[in-house]
């Protein structure tokens, strides 16, 4: 029994002892081999990693026009185990910061999850060149501390600045999600900044130079063999024209809303007018966050890049889109003539409408942009027998919908794209329950109002769409990367679901508006333009003025979208806003009998009193 209980013992203190070693052994992996923190801690001691930024890639408009550029500017970093008693006076009185700003700035660098005392940590950011200068000279007084080359973005011409985007201080989550950037760091925040950022920001280049015992810098290691030099970014070519962009906002200046150009033949962006704007260089150097906080409490909204985010009833646009369908589905022709008086009635329904000649074929529809007409379309569509039943008849108009672009993201080549809306058959479903609706509950879609939403961008996409007969490129506003090939996709043509052979008489009426109907402020001296207006309701308000247009009818080169908020009917400030932007893109010039109206579209101011927070 007595060996039974000492073999017993044996056994558990030799598992013990094979446990502990166990562990011991799996520790000393994990710390010389799987841990690799304690040996960064320890080439952090004996070596110094400088960071060496590359220069980013150069920005160009379609014309070969430098639009963004860098300019130098320079960090402080500092080595907190380096650092010596000093004259903290006369260093902050040299960086224009005061003493308590320093200590604050310290206590953050010690707090930060990534600190060590032994590497180079962020103190202040883009000294300028001034700046610079006056510490460079006193630099030998404040060891510890040195300067890091670093460049700001530097901008041509003050405008455009939704469309270049910006750039601005990493986050942590941005460090988490690529590990390309440390705290400090900088990188697109929106526009082509952002969405291009891989191309722009290059391959940064690293110098390691060796310490001494007591962390002193000794020289190079390996006489340099180790380093690696930075590789700036890529340049980039946009297909935006900087003078057409510029005179847009010269128009739409004092004005809510919105320009897009788009050239139909490849889809690239011309113009991206978003009002009010601001210079891009405000978002640049130690006054970004100043001027944001400004910027991001105007009532009026700078910041909102309005051609992609900004989301209204397409209004009266919508009918080039409602003819279309309602010839692919057999519903009309172009001879097909529907009454109108001042209005669509149906029982106690009335859709009203202005008064023009009754009864009216399509062509004629579009040319006085007739409700009635669009009405009675929809109302035939979806009670029409062959399709079953209303739900079934809609989803097929809402297919064709969707096939010009409508209600989802057209894939441009921005960060910030929204999608607009078209509802589905589930929607109505949900309100009034299955079989509870028929066109009359929603005859407001016909005439792009209702729950049909688009954005500035979905518009130009649709004149596009109308240039080109039946197909579009997605937008882009890159035309260019230097180095490196363009997303297949923006040259790839997206067909809609309606046959191109119905495509010419709805052109057909889109230029007899601008000829002789509610469109002929549009009109240009030997130029045949088609356009459409529009007049979207607007509950907070007076309605938007909307116009969309392309031109020449035959091979055309520019299709526009304009949209004016609060501003009214189609024909008295999207229209000439749009009209003397193609004519601008396609002669050089206004002609001299069009000044006057150049000159009022610039030198009035639209925008409602708004009582500032």
């Amino acid at each position: 029994m007595v060996n039974d209980d000492l073999q017993g013992r044996k056994t558990v203190i030799g598992g013990m002892i094979i446990f502990v070693f166990v562990i011991f052994v799996f520790q000393l992996i994990n710390l010389q081999i799987l841990n690799t923190s304690y040996k960064e801690n320890a080439d952090s001691n004996a070596f110094l990693k400088r960071i060496q930024y590359p220069a980013r890639g150069l920005i160009y408009d379609r014309t070969g026009k430098l639009l963004v550029y860098n300019k130098p500017a320079y960090d402080v970093m500092v080595v907190i185990k380096e650092v010596e008693p000093f004259d903290t006076a006369d260093f902050c009185n040299t960086v224009n910061i005061d003493k308590n700003l320093f200590v604050r700035l310290i206590k953050k660098i010690k707090a930060d999850k990534g600190y060590s005392p032994y590497t180079p940590q962020l103190l202040l950011s883009q000294l300028s060149v001034e700046e610079f200068a006056v510490l460079q000279e006193k630099l030998f007084k404040f060891p510890g501390f040195y300067i890091q080359n670093r460049t700001l973005r530097e901008y041509t011409y003050p405008c455009a600045a939704h469309a270049l985007g910006s750039i601005g201080e990493v986050s942590q989550n941005d460090i988490d999600k690529d590990n390309y950037y440390t705290q400090g760091d900088y990188a697109g925040k929106s526009g082509v900044e952002k969405f291009y950022e891989n191309d722009l920001r290059g391959d940064k280049g690293v110098e390691i130079l060796l310490r001494d015992a007591r962390g002193r810098i000794k020289g190079k290691y390996e006489k340099g063999a180790l380093d690696k030099s930075p590789v700036s970014g890529k340049n980039l070519t946009l297909s935006l024209d900087i003078d057409l962009q510029m005179y847009g906002e010269q128009l739409m200046k004092g004005k809510i809303g919105s320009v897009v150009a788009i050239e139909p033949s490849t889809g690239e962006i011309l113009a991206l007018v978003s009002s009010p704007t601001y210079s891009p260089s405000d978002l640049v150097g130690r006054q970004r966050s100043k001027n944001f906080t400004r910027l991001n409490t105007d009532p009026y909204k700078p910041l909102l890049d309005r051609p992609l985010m900004a989301r209204y009833p397409p209004g009266s646009t919508f009918k080039v889109v409602n003819s279309l369908i309602f010839q692919q589905e057999g519903i009309i022709t172009p001879e097909t003539k529907f009454p109108c008086h001042c209005g669509f009635s149906a029982g106690h329904l009335h859709v009203g409408c202005h008064c023009h000649a009754s009864p009216l074929d399509m062509r004629e529809s579009l040319q006085h942009s007739c409700n009635a007409y669009y009405c009675q379309g929809l109302r035939n569509m979806l009670d029409n027998d062959k399709y079953g039943t209303t739900e079934k008849a809609f989803n097929v108009w809402k297919k064709d919908i969707v096939s010009f672009g409508f209600g989802y993201k057209l894939g441009v080549d921005f960060p910030n794209e929204n999608r607009g809306y078209i509802p589905n058959a589930d929607v109505y479903n949900k309100i009034y329950g299955h079989g509870g609706w028929h066109a009359l509950t929603i005859i407001s879609i016909a005439i792009g109002q209702g729950e049909v939403i688009s954005t500035p961008m979905q518009t130009a996409n649709l004149a596009a769409i109308m240039a080109n007969r039946g197909y579009y490129y997605p937008p882009h506003i890159v035309k260019n990367i230097k180095g490196a090939k363009l997303d297949p996709k923006f040259t790839q043509k997206k067909f809609t679901a309606v046959d191109p052979k119905y495509f010419e008489a709805t052109v057909d009426g889109m230029e007899m508006a601008v000829l002789g109907g509610t469109a002929t402020i549009a009109k240009i001296d030997s130029i045949r333009v088609c356009g459409k207006t529009g007049t979207a309701q607007n509950p907070h308000g007076k309605d938007h003025s909307i116009f969309m247009a392309f031109a020449p009818r035959d091979k055309p080169r520019i299709a526009i979208a304009v949209f004016v908020e609060n501003a009214g009917f189609g024909a008295t400030w999207a229209g000439p806003i749009a009209s003397l932007m193609m004519e601008r893109y396609l002669k050089g010039h206004i002609s001299p009998n069009r000044k006057y109206l150049e000159d009022r579209m610039s030198n009035t101011n639209l925008m409602p009193f708004v009582t500032k927070r």
